[in-house]
């Protein structure tokens, strides 16, 4: 039905390798490929030295891109040489990696899949195998990605961007590090202490690389700014939009639904002061201008917060930005409301931070970005039990690495 030469042609093997036998199973739909090494010699491995054949292993089989319908499989007996030392070594066949059990080529077309898809059932639905065998795959291409990157690669990074995102309940978070200029997650460690930041940054840097980042984009979380003080003497820290626009979204909803407790107006109107003006409905916009014109303590909330966006609408030095600044915070405290005199007060205390990312071109929205890709897997993967899984999974789709185990 098949011919030894037809797959010895596809699987593009040297002269040293041949297809002998192709067994087919029409029940199962399943093609078995036997391939033998027929050279007497063989090379002693990380060594320029030939030795005859001492003797081979057991039969190996690995899976193979499938051919048409049937699901295609290689067997083979690995030969063995002893070299003058006696120490024995095996050949490894050039279809596949050490200890693995399946092809380059069906390795290649998984991550194809995994990066498409970006599912690990869909994937091994399509390509019929398990899903142990994809998250292995995952894995191994992870680590081998990693251990591809050059730590001069390094030398370069002047922007640092670091975020907490949730692993599991009870509050457990995983601590991501990423380059804004990439776009690329550099590396990722469980929980979010000082000690785990401390570890993240000096897996990842030296010491000479870490005084070489001038910005480094976080929220106020204190384990962040402790551990980029010591560690990263030289960048300036910058806290990143979305976090100071967050906290200021949340004292709007916390005056509202104070409020909303004495004034009916206010029922059903969340989403509606906490959406950006130009998503609003037509109904929403109705109801947006009512607020707005009202004497509430909620629409001064609102327009303190609709003012601090506005600075970042405004190319600025430092001095400069620190005057706009400081009249944002005298207007703001002038509305004599406690939730917002809360989170000024808590802006001030740092200052520094706030500050520079009114002048920063550097700030979080790409972490958040990625923050939002890590979510899309960890919804598709239904959550992740261990650390190790959900790090692999992580870096592997967004770490920028090269996965395939052949250079393509």
């Amino acid at each position: 039905m098949f011919t030894n030469i037809f797959f010895n042609i596809l699987l593009n093997l040297d002269k040293n390798w041949q297809v002998t036998n192709v067994e087919s199973d029409l029940e199962t739909n399943e093609i078995t490929l036997v391939v033998d090494y027929i050279n007497k010699l063989a090379k002693f491995p990380k060594t320029s030295d030939y030795f005859k054949i001492y003797d081979h292993t057991k039969i190996r089989k690995w899976r193979h891109l499938d051919t048409m319908q049937y699901k295609t499989f290689i067997e083979c007996r690995l030969p063995r040489v002893k070299n003058k030392s006696g120490k024995i070594a095996t050949i490894l066949p050039p279809w596949a990696s050490s200890h693995s059990h399946h092809t380059h080529l069906f390795e290649h077309a998984v991550i194809d899949l995994l990066l498409a898809t970006k599912n690990q059932t869909k994937t091994a639905e399509l390509m019929r195998c398990s899903f142990k065998i994809i998250n292995k795959i995952i894995h191994d291409s992870t680590i081998r990605g990693l251990s591809r990157r050059d730590e001069s690669e390094f030398n370069n990074i002047k922007h640092l961007s670091i975020d907490a995102k949730s692993f599991k309940r009870n509050h457990k978070y995983i601590t991501v590090l990423s380059d804004p200029i990439s776009g690329n997650i550099i590396d990722v460690e469980e929980d979010r202490t000082k000690e785990s930041v401390t570890k993240l940054l000096d897996k990842t840097f030296t010491s000479e690389q870490q005084e070489n980042v001038e910005t480094i984009s976080m929220d106020m979380w204190k384990a962040y700014l402790s551990v980029a003080k010591k560690k990263l003497i030289n960048a300036a820290i910058v806290h990143d939009r979305f976090h100071l626009v967050q906290y200021l979204n949340k004292v709007i909803d916390k005056v509202r639904r104070r409020e909303v407790k004495t004034n009916d107006e206010l029922k059903n109107s969340r989403y509606t002061l906490l959406k950006n003006e130009c998503n609003l409905t037509d109904k929403q916009k109705i109801q947006f201008e009512t607020i707005k014109a009202g004497n509430y303590e909620v629409s001064k909330a609102w327009e303190v917060c609709a003012n601090f966006k506005a600075l970042f609408r405004k190319e600025t030095d430092k001095d400069k930005g620190l005057k706009l600044y400081n009249h944002w915070v005298k207007d703001a405290y002038g509305r004599q409301i406690s939730e917002v005199d809360k989170v000024v007060e808590m802006f001030d205390n740092h200052i520094i931070g706030v500050v520079n990312a009114l002048i920063s071109k550097f700030n979080n929205a790409m972490a958040e970005r990625l923050n939002g890709k890590i979510q899309e897997i960890k919804t598709a993967g239904r959550g992740y039990r261990t650390f190790k899984n959900f790090r692999s999974v992580i870096l592997f789709f967004h770490g920028g690495l090269e996965l395939y185990p052949l250079k393509r």
